[in-house]
């Protein structure tokens, strides 16, 4: 063999040992899959203990010993699947715990929603938005006329602004020309935010840009119901922000 074969043969020896350490390198890696935002999450249980593990096995009526198992595991990735909650990863940290606290409080609401009168009960037909329980509804007057139903409100640093406000806009079919996403069912009240419909769990985090996001059902129900210049009030504050 002539020098140069010599240097060809080196050359592929080195190129298929760095294919093999390449291979050998990824099988080694734990397996991940990509959660909401392009979070790396990992594709098995944790087994580690939360922070609120004792919390949230009470809640889920497991056994409550604050220690992590595979049941607990289990069970805690169920709820975060159902509810939109990533990692879902079965770990009981913060999230995990202010989805539980506010199901609760939802629940809670039944269909006495303004029962501390912190919605104005006296501008008629109006849109109550309740940022700590993450609901809204609409009354005239003191009667309920629709919901309570969940709603995903601004994430922190995108806050949606309290206040009273009035719908001044509606576009069935809009698109946003800052996120370039669809908004069905779009009834602003305030700058750039409004009602609309959105593919997502009201639990998933951290939340909208601003907008109260709704399930399509209930974002439809509000645009049959609310017209141009009908009040909204929002108030209260998204828990995590």
């Amino acid at each position: 063999m002539g020098v140069a074969g010599k240097i060809r043969n080196i050359k592929g020896v080195r190129t298929r040992r760095g294919v093999a350490l390449a291979v050998a390198a990824l099988t080694a890696v734990p397996a991940f899959v990509l959660g909401t935002g392009g979070t790396a999450q990992a594709a098995s249980c944790t087994t580690s203990r939360g922070p609120y593990q004792k919390q949230v096995e009470k809640y889920l009526h497991l056994k409550v010993d604050g220690k992590q198992s595979a049941a607990d595991c289990k069970a805690i990735r169920s709820f975060q699947s159902t509810y939109g909650v990533t990692p879902t990863i079965g770990y009981a940290g913060p999230v995990t715990w202010r989805t539980m606290q506010t199901l609760a409080a939802q629940k809670a609401a039944g269909k006495t929603p303004n029962k501390a009168k912190k919605c104005p009960t006296n501008k008629g037909r109006i849109a109550c938005v309740d940022l700590t329980r993450q609901i809204t509804w609409i009354q005239d007057g003191s009667k309920l006329k629709f919901g309570p139903v969940p709603v995903r409100t601004g994430r922190d640093g995108y806050e949606t602004r309290t206040g009273a406000k009035k719908i001044y806009w509606k576009h069935k079919n809009h698109v946003s020309s800052i996120y370039h996403v669809s908004m069905p069912y779009s009834q602003f009240f305030d700058g750039g935010q409004a009602f609309h419909a959105v593919g997502v769990k009201m639990w998933n985090p951290p939340g909208s840009h601003g907008c109260v996001n709704m399930r399509t059902a209930d974002a439809k129900s509000y645009w049959n119901l609310l017209k141009n210049g009908d009040d909204v009030y929002v108030y209260g504050r998204k828990p995590g922000t």
